[in-house]
């Protein structure tokens, strides 16, 4: 089985939090023209905002460097993204596409993964300090 679409695209910061670049996720859902990838970034900023999270929080506006044709660089616009930043952005994107499709199973999928993953450890570090706590009582 090969490598998820979404997986081979995903960066990780400095700090090893995990992002995608907009310019890569454009891509990825097959938009060919990036300004056309702007609107729906928009629309997921402001379902970001009504669902009362942070916008700055999950869409981040930075420059990435790209080669031009004299194999020198220059910088371009993009917008870093949060996992449910691109889970809003899937779910704004173009429906008949089936790469579309597979991009909000994926993200919903991980998105319930993360979350899981977040209450395991949550209950473990409970239970430590109920462990801890008694410890202290019995000693």
């Amino acid at each position: 089985m090969s490598e998820n679409v979404f997986e081979i695209i995903k960066k990780i910061d400095d700090n090893g939090k995990e992002y995608w670049s907009s310019r890569d996720l454009s891509k990825a859902l097959e938009y060919t023209d990036y300004r056309n990838f702007l609107g729906v970034i928009e629309k997921a900023k402001i379902a970001c905002k009504n669902s009362e999270e942070i916008i700055h929080n999950h869409f981040v506006d930075a420059n990435e460097m790209v080669e031009i044709g004299s194999g020198a660089e220059k910088p371009i616009n993009t917008v870093c993204l949060s996992r449910y930043a691109c889970y809003l952005i899937v779910q704004n994107s173009n429906p008949t596409k089936v790469v579309v499709a597979k991009g909000q199973t994926y993200f919903s999928i991980q998105t319930r993964r993360q979350e899981n993953k977040d209450s395991l450890i949550e209950d473990n570090n409970r239970i430590f300090l109920r462990a801890e706590m008694r410890n202290i009582i019995l000693h």
